[in-house]
């Protein structure tokens, strides 16, 4: 059986596609297994195809990186994507992080750096680079590195993106609809979440996801 990472690249430049694939081939614990220009195609690449990680741009036309970062959370939770892109911005980062992207790093990060958040990521970790890092410390010094607040450890992912919801006044209808789950298992998990969170409504909810920044 083939231990190796399965990457897929998205990104609407064809030759840094070309670069990062020449870069990748050098690297002996990952498999390139595709490369796509456009957003829209990346879920019915998915379908066919087995991918461990998606490294994509952030700014792609039709689907952006946030967008498709959300898509994968929803339809395949298993496979991470890695954001490479120019974009420094705070307030990406930020929602970037949100959305449970495993890393961010910049296009100006070196082959070393790339291999490592590669090699961070697929050992269940988060990677973001020391620059982004750099970039949130005027507003916020937490080191995002090691971001697992223990007070969110014992929530699922698929409870977390539930709280998000939640907390953005999102009905249990809406929430059905948006994650693609049935009501009664909205629900559930909203139960589940009472009781892990030891609050008793819905406003308890929501001060506990932006106490632990799941929310603005």
């Amino acid at each position: 059986m083939d231990s190796k990472c399965k990457i897929l690249l998205v990104d609407d430049h064809q030759i840094i596609l070309d670069s990062l694939a020449l870069l990748l081939n050098t690297m002996s614990s990952v498999l390139l297994v595709g490369s796509i220009t456009d957003g829209r195609q990346v879920l019915n690449f998915l379908a066919n195809n087995e991918v461990d990680l998606i490294i994509c741009d952030f700014h792609i036309p039709f689907v952006n990186g946030l967008e498709l970062t959300l898509q994968v959370r929803r339809q395949h939770p298993r496979i991470k994507v890695l954001l490479l892109t120019m974009s420094e911005e705070a307030h990406h980062i930020r929602q970037a992080i949100k959305l449970g992207v495993s890393g961010y790093i910049l296009k100006k990060s070196g082959r070393q750096e790339l291999e490592k958040a590669i090699d961070t990521i697929m050992s269940g970790k988060k990677y973001f680079s020391q620059a982004v890092i750099e970039e949130l410390a005027a507003d916020d010094d937490e080191d995002y590195n090691n971001h697992h607040p223990s007070t969110i450890q014992h929530l699922t992912e698929r409870e977390i993106e539930v709280l998000r919801l939640i907390s953005l006044e999102y009905s249990s209808n809406e929430i059905a609809e948006k994650l693609f789950i049935s009501l009664s298992t909205v629900e559930t998990h909203r139960r589940n979440l009472f009781q892990k969170v030891n609050v008793k409504n819905v406003i308890g909810l929501v001060k506990f996801a932006i106490q632990n920044g799941l929310v603005d």
